[in-house]
This record gives structure tokens, sequence and C-alpha cells, in this order.
């Protein structure tokens, strides 16, 4: 136990040397980082077994470095210590695996009880390593069962598998209507080589259930499948609603699996990422209940308001800046009136599909309330903008609505536009200054107005729409 090696983590000199020095003279081997970036290059050399780290450094914080423990093969036990402490910290640090909280000043004999107790139990464990392993499959196996972030459930099971499988490439799918919606894949298998492999399999995946263990020979020859394919392991992933994704596991580029495959383990986890991503779908249906709105499947005012909140601490966080576009349809309400709510309803709906082709995918789109859209416009400035707005004027204007019907339709529309931070500097400004542009515009219709103009218009009221 003497022997045990404690990484000390913090960013003040004067506290590394006091932890050092306390735990020397107690006959511990000490090393130090001055920052979480620095430890976690420690920590991948192994042989560590506590990490005591400062809950708050610049960079990497004792949190961010007990993350990355988690993930360890082996990881080492994690202490957190703070000057800052609160009740919600402490319940946080130890609910992501902390193995204990100190807060600064605390007396060193805290400390010392503190890693004595860490070690004798790490050292219970290790006299039994099938126990440990088991325990560990069992912690990663719950932390994928309960990721709710389909990105994040697809990449840490990818390496959770391949990890029990001693190495490997591997992908993750969902599958929607039989194509493939979204796909992560590690760093050496490529995308066209995952598309190539998920077509191979197709027939593979259409009744399984469960883990199987293919060849190469059972599968169809077709060219961009992956060099030295020898074993694949396909698994997939049912949502309530039938199959929706799969996980696919290859055999390393430079050689096969070992001939053991610890099969028993890579069902487990295999089966904890299935049940996570029926939990993820489900937390996404819900979701969708409340930020969707049912008509257009646009996203609604609610989330708009999210969005602009989260959107706002990260321009200011990294020098960015985004623009809102406010999309206000001309006399909509004749359309009801001559035509019917049915009819109303389909054309919003197809206007929902053109403001779609007319911004980028990291764009978002929302249906502001009855016949009023707004874009959020990712770092777009002022000119990106004013190009994006006079996009979807025009290609409303160009659209023929009920084209098959004997009175086909045009529909023209009134687009606004703001700049944060240029125009704006809240969440509330942004939204009226691009309300007003959008306001401005309905004096002649079938305009585009940014907010830069206002300064130059006359307040003057516009018709009713």
């Amino acid at each position: 136990m003497k022997s045990s090696t404690i990484l000390v983590v913090d960013d003040e000199l004067f506290f590394r040397r006091l932890y050092a020095n306390l735990l020397s003279e107690n006959g511990y081997q000490v090393e130090t980082a001055s920052s979480g970036e620095d430890a976690v290059i420690r920590l991948a050399q192994g042989d560590i077994d506590i990490v005591l780290a400062d809950l708050v450094m610049p960079g990497m914080s004792g949190m961010g470095i007990l993350d990355h423990c988690r993930k360890l093969r082996n990881p080492p036990d994690v202490v957190l210590v703070t000057g800052h402490a609160s009740v919600e910290s402490a319940i946080q640090a130890l609910k992501n695996g902390a193995r204990d909280y100190l807060i600064k000043p605390f007396d060193p004999t805290e400390l010392l009880h503190v890693v004595h107790t860490c070690l004798e139990q790490r050292h219970l464990l290790d006299e039994n390593f099938v126990l440990k392993a088991q325990i560990q499959l069992h912690q990663r196996g719950q932390h994928l069962a309960a990721q709710f972030d389909l990105d994040q459930l697809f990449t840490e099971a990818l390496a959770a598998v391949l990890q029990e499988a001693g190495g490997g490439r591997g992908l993750a799918c969902l599958i929607n209507d039989g194509q493939i919606s979204q796909l992560a894949s590690t760093k050496d298998l490529q995308e066209t080589e995952a598309m190539a492999l998920m077509d191979a399999l197709q027939d593979h995946l259409t009744n399984g259930t469960e883990l199987r263990i293919l060849t190469r020979t059972e599968l169809p020859e077709a060219p961009q499948l992956p060099e030295g394919l020898h074993t694949i392991g396909i698994f997939p992933l049912r949502s309530p609603y039938g199959l929706h994704g799969a996980m696919v596991l290859c055999n390393p580029l430079e050689k096969d699996f070992d001939s053991d495959l610890p099969r028993e383990n890579l069902c487990y986890l295999l089966e904890q990422t299935a049940l996570g991503f029926e939990n993820a779908c489900r937390f996404k249906s819900a979701r969708d209940l409340i930020f969707i709105d049912d008509l257009t499947g646009l996203h609604n005012y609610r989330y708009l308001q999210m969005i602009l909140e989260q959107e706002i601490l990260r321009a200011e966080r990294y020098g960015l800046e985004f623009s809102l576009v406010f999309i206000d349809l001309d006399f909509f309400k004749q359309i009801n009136d001559t035509r019917g709510h049915l009819a109303g309803s389909q054309a919003l709906k197809d206007v929902a599909e053109l403001l779609r082709q007319c911004v980028r995918d990291s764009d978002v789109l929302f249906r502001y309330g009855g016949d009023e859209f707004t874009g959020f416009l990712v770092e777009t400035g002022c000119e990106g903008a004013a190009v994006v707005a006079e996009r979807i004027r025009r290609s409303i204007q160009e659209h023929v609505f009920f084209p098959t019907s004997d009175n086909p339709a045009k529909i023209t529309a009134t687009v606004g536009y703001a700049t944060y931070p240029t125009d704006a500097g809240t969440k509330q400004e942004i939204i009226h200054l691009a309300d007003k542009a959008m306001y401005a515009g309905k004096q002649c219709r079938n305009a585009v107005r940014g907010a830069w103009q206002l300064a130059e218009m006359k307040d003057e009221p516009a018709d009713d729409a």
C-alpha cells in the first residue's frame, strides 16, 4: 500500500506542494500536475491509484478529470477538493463517481484518512480481479443505459464494446424507413466503408434481435467494404416501434479478433446500449412533443426561447455572431377565408418545406405562431442574413400553392432580420428587432428589411394582414 501512487492536480503551486509533502511524508508516491490537460497525459501512462484534483481550474476542471477517469480501463479513485463548495456541487461530484469530496481548508488527518480508505478498498478489489472486472462492466453498462443523448450513446457504446473486445473498428447508426439517417463510426472506418458495410448487412439485420457474429464469406461481394475484414459482429437496436438502429463491430485492420471473444460481456454491454437507445428514443419523442409544432414539424416558440439563451452564451464565450429572421405571410387570412382552414394548413406545411430548402442543416427553423415563422441562422452576420432572407422571400413568391387544384394560388412573404451582437445584446432585443424589421417591411409587403434599416424608416402602421 505504501507504494501506491497519487496524482495531485491543482493549478496553484502552493496547494500542489502542500498535498505532495503531506502525502510523501506518510509513505505515498506522489506526482503532480498543474492542469487537467497535463493530468490526462499522465493518466494515459497508467499506474495511478488516486487522483486528488481541485474542482475549479482553468481549462479542464476537476469534474472533467473525473469524467475522463471513468472511461479508463482501470480507473483510479478521484477525490475532489474545492474552496467553493455547496451541497449541490458535492452531491453532483459523488453522483458522477467521485470517491470523496474535501473542502478547503481541511485537517491533514482528514486527507490521510480518505486516502487510506480509498487504497484499502482498492487493495481488496485487486485481490479479486474477476469481481473488479464485473463491477466495472456493470458500471459501464449502467452508464450506457442511462444515456439519453444518441450521439453520446453511440460514441461511448462503441468505445466500451470495442474495449471489451480487445480492439477493432465499429459503427452505430439510426435507421429510418430503411435509410441510415445518423451515423457514428470509429476513426479508422471511413463513412463510405461504413455505408457499404451496412448495405451488405441489410438481410442480417431484418429479423435479428441478438448479437450475431459473421465472417466475411457470409457477406455478398461489394465495393468499398473495409479492408482486412474477417469477422463482423452485428447487433440491432430497436425502439418500441421496430428496428431503428444498429451497432456493427469489425476486427482491427491488421488482424482478426482474438478467438476467445468475451461474448457474454459483449452481450451485456450491447443489451445495456439497447436499453439506453430505447430510453433515448422515448426521451426524444417526449421532447418533440414539447418543442415541435404538430402541423409543420418545425420547432416551436418555446424551443426558440431555449435556443437563444444557449446561443447567446456561446456567442459571448467564443466571440461569435448569429442572426434571427422573422417571416410573415402576406394576406394569409384570405387563404383560410376563401379555401378553408384545411387548405390553409396545407399551405403552412408547404411554406415550412420551402424554408427547409432555404437554410443550412445547422440552422434552426420555428413556427412562431399562426402564419409567422422564424429562422435561427448559426454564425451568420448581417450580410449573410440578408442573403438568406431574400432567398426565403423569393422562394415563397415563386412557389405555386395548390398546383393540382382548379385555382392554384401564389403567396408572398415579408421578412425581417436582426443580428447578434451587432443589432441587439439580449434575447428580448433580437426578437423585438427582427419582428420590428419584418413589421416595417409590411408597409409595402413582399419585402426584406434588416434591423439596421429601422432608423431610416418612418414608423408607419402596416395594413392588416
